[in-house]
């Protein structure tokens, strides 16, 4: 594996900040174990204080009440997102193919520039896969799938998988897989976590928007329609025909019904459950419990249950 160097008058220049000493840094770290290569941040003044203290190279920081004139440190406007930058631009190089010799990718199947696929990887026929892209191991791309730029999918994911679709005889109770033929698209600069799998629209398609980040262990349902920037947590399960607006946060074991509709910009609390067919809408607002509703009238209802012992 080979590591980045980033020179610290690129680092100044990539998050925004003033001129910078051009000393080689090779690494993000916590202020904890920091080493004079290694870039640390400090969202407020105590943990600039501790940074101050370390043998770090460079220090993202926001101006607040403490001030110094340390030329270590970078005054930029969120030093989170900053350090994010800084870790995308030193993430090491793997040195090893491009394509695992163990990944099985169907004849048909389109695979672009620079786009990476780890052993036992599976693209299937029809299935496009685009440019500077992470496939790692064990990820099953079905039949037909679209996959845009810059996308990471995390082992073991499976896309474009059938979705629970059934039509029951109501004579015999017998039940019969609905046709599930439809697309599965991901647009570019997705992120989709381990174990995480979403499957195909039946007669429609199913789509992520460009930048969602999806963590592991979800699944997401036939004809669901996901935003953009939306963020969902490990556990969270989405029922078929579900449409999350752009900008929406979902937290970790929220579950939603068939046939929701989660506004542009709404947050789920942990562990809520939106029942089918409810539209929840407020930008910013955020939502708990089960039924799901605006987290004061469920900080009311959990006090007046208190009430009744």
């Amino acid at each position: 594996m080979k590591f980045k160097i980033l020179h610290g008058r690129d680092l100044a220049e990539l998050v925004g900040a003033a001129e910078f000493p051009d000393i080689d840094l090779h690494r993000v770290s916590a202020i904890t174990g920091a080493t004079p290569d290694a870039i640390v941040f400090a969202q407020d003044d105590a943990a600039l204080e501790r940074a101050l203290q370390s043998p770090a190279g460079a220090i993202l920081a926001r101006r607040g009440e403490l001030q110094t004139d340390d030329p270590r440190v970078l005054w930029v406007r969120d030093p989170r997102f900053a350090m994010a930058r800084a870790g995308k631009a030193l993430e090491a190089q793997v040195d090893a193919p491009l394509i695992d010799a163990r990944a099985l990718i169907h004849s048909s199947a389109d695979v672009g520039d620079r786009t990476r696929v780890g052993a036992g990887a599976v693209i299937e026929a029809g299935a496009v896969v685009g440019e500077d892209c992470s496939i790692a191991a064990n990820v099953t791309i079905c039949h037909g799938v679209h996959v845009g730029d810059r996308v990471l999918v995390q082992a073991g994911a499976v896309l474009g998988s059938l979705g629970f679709g059934y039509a029951r005889n109501p004579q015999t109770g017998e039940h019969l897989l609905f046709p599930q033929q439809g697309a599965l698209i991901i647009e570019d600069d997705v992120e989709i976590g381990a174990n995480t799998t979403i499957d195909r629209g039946a007669l429609g398609e199913t789509r992520i928007g460009k930048g969602t980040k999806i963590d592991n262990l979800v699944h997401i349902g036939h004809n669901c329609i996901v935003g953009k920037n939306v963020i969902i947590a490990a556990q969270v399960g989405i029922s078929g025909s579900c449409t999350i607006d752009d900008n929406v946060v979902i937290a970790g074991q929220v579950g939603l019904g068939d046939h929701v509709h989660i506004g542009p910009g709404v947050i789920l609390g942990g562990q809520s459950g939106v029942y089918p067919g409810k539209h929840l809408t407020g930008p910013g607002e955020l939502f708990a419990g089960t039924p799901a509703e605006p987290v004061k009238d469920h900080l009311r209802s959990l006090a007046r249950l208190r009430r009744l012992k």
